[in-house]
């Protein structure tokens, strides 16, 4: 949770109708515990703990980095930002011909004694990279759609963000920026400069989920590092010095937490960072202190929602100390009735304590939507086929689509691939439009300088229309 207020993604002219109210929840409902969880879910039920265990209370603090090795020296990591051959690179595809041209600014890699300069890598070819979670999603399963693990890190000796000036913000963003360079999870990376950045291609990495709407806010002395596959990002100067931030498609808790687990650890070994021995990592908000770690699932939860036990749900796992927010965390609706769902409490657990608790709730979560599908199926089949046919049409024929709209029809496609009413391989094209059908998005797509809510409606459905146009009708005998 952060201390600062959210907003939802910049957008002058909000297109996305007001949430529905929620349907009463029967008296009932089950309610998720970790006990309901089943005994054993692959790869997420018991995340064991890392090589090198880390408490809040008793951190191992490590000696200083290895003094930097002379000018004439080879560095231990050094590349070139080139782009390979299966990367696109589509001249066409670029956001507005006064976007500055960003550069990596991490190195060059040294040829047989030549320096080869840095290609740039800019915004637009970030879009044009096919990644899985906007493209194949191998991950992807029924209910979760992502999983992302969250560390909030500060500098030593600096000062917080928020107090800090204008020369030790610019300081503290040098200091992280040189140690970054030597991640090998970020070889090449997207280096973007938030103050180079146009509101557009800002709201399209909130968007993606790869800033925050707090960094987008702010200008000077603030920088995203991003993966070329996009499962990392690193916001430098947002409400900490550091955000790091790993995601990747499906329900991969244990995964997840070991990428950024020896990112952080190598990290370290660079950076000093802020550390009590009683208190753990200290954080710009008492509610990030100790580990400074936030997971979370994105999870498609419509039966829930249909059967109007999603609020029995949320009072259920907030007494566990977990907490759902909307598709866009803190202070966004659910729209396509999909949440977010992470720890809420950093302090007095480890990291694999935090982790564990966490998949245990997410996995009785997951047993009562599929109990809310099956129940569905069974009292009233028609109905609920009715709906997702209608969705269907509807998609296949608009017009005309307000954000929110479009969200919650193709909610309702996603989950007929879940009944088999659809091909498997149509989960991919709805997952992507869940992206591409936002309102960024589609005034990146449409190549103009600026679209009114009334064009932007007309050319998200004529995008979803054209994917639609490619995805069979339901078969109901299925």
């Amino acid at each position: 949770m952060k201390s600062s207020k959210s907003n939802k993604p910049t957008d002058n002219n909000p297109d996305t109708p007001p949430p529905q109210p929620q349907q009463p929840a029967p008296a009932a409902a089950p309610a998720p515990t970790p006990a309901s969880a089943p005994a054993s879910a692959a790869d997420n039920s018991a995340a064991k703990p890392a090589a090198k265990p880390r408490s809040p209370r008793a951190r191992t603090r490590k000696p200083p980095a290895a003094a930097a090795p002379a000018a004439s020296a080879t560095p231990e990591f050094s590349f070139t930002a080139t782009l390979t051959p299966d990367l696109p690179t589509p001249a066409d595809r670029t956001l507005g011909a006064a976007a500055p041209t960003r550069n990596s600014e991490l190195g060059t890699r040294n040829l047989g004694g030549v320096l080869a300069a840095p290609a740039p890598l800019t915004l637009a070819t970030l879009l044009a990279t096919p990644t899985d979670l906007t493209d194949t999603a191998p991950g992807a399963t029924s209910v979760v759609m992502t999983t992302r693990i969250r560390l909030a890190r500060n500098l030593a000796a600096h000062r917080f963000p928020g107090w800090a000036d204008e020369p030790r913000r610019a300081a503290a963003l040098a200091a992280c920026r040189a140690a970054l360079a030597t991640a090998p999870a970020l070889h090449p990376a997207y280096d973007l400069a938030i103050a180079t950045l146009t509101d557009l291609e800002k709201q399209i990495l909130v968007e993606r989920h790869l800033i925050s709407r707090e960094l987008a806010a702010q200008k000077n002395n603030t920088a995203a590092m991003i993966s070329r596959d996009q499962t990392c990002s690193v916001m430098i100067n947002e409400e900490d010095h550091l955000r790091i931030q790993f995601l990747h498609a499906g329900f991969q808790l244990k995964k997840t937490w070991a990428a950024i687990n020896d990112f952080d650890t190598a990290l370290e070994n660079t950076l000093e960072y802020a550390f009590s021995p009683t208190l753990g990592y200290l954080t710009a908000c008492p509610t990030n202190l100790g580990t400074g770690l936030r997971a979370s699932a994105m999870m498609h939860l419509p039966a829930l929602g249909m059967c109007g036990l999603m609020d029995k749900v949320v009072r259920a796992v907030n007494q566990l100390g977990i907490v759902v927010r909307g598709h866009f965390g803190e202070g966004t609706d659910a729209t396509g009735s999909i949440y977010q769902i992470s720890n809420q409490t950093t302090l007095g657990e480890t990291e694999e304590q935090i982790i564990r608790r966490l998949a245990s709730v997410l996995n009785a979560i997951v047993e009562h939507e599929q109990n809310a599908r099956a129940r569905l199926l069974e009292k009233d089949a028609p109905r609920l086929h009715d709906k997702i046919g209608r969705a269907y049409g509807i998609l296949q024929n608009a017009h005309l689509l307000a954000t929110g709209e479009a969200m919650n029809l193709l909610s309702l496609v996603r989950l007929g691939v879940d009944l088999a009413l659809f091909p498997p391989a149509a989960r991919a094209s709805v997952d992507r439009l869940f992206i591409e059908a936002q309102p960024g998005h589609i005034q990146y797509t449409a190549q103009q300088t600026e679209l009114d809510p009334a064009h932007r409606d007309i050319a998200r459905a004529t995008l979803i229309r054209e994917t639609f146009a490619n995805i069979a009708a339901p078969d109901y005998g299925n």
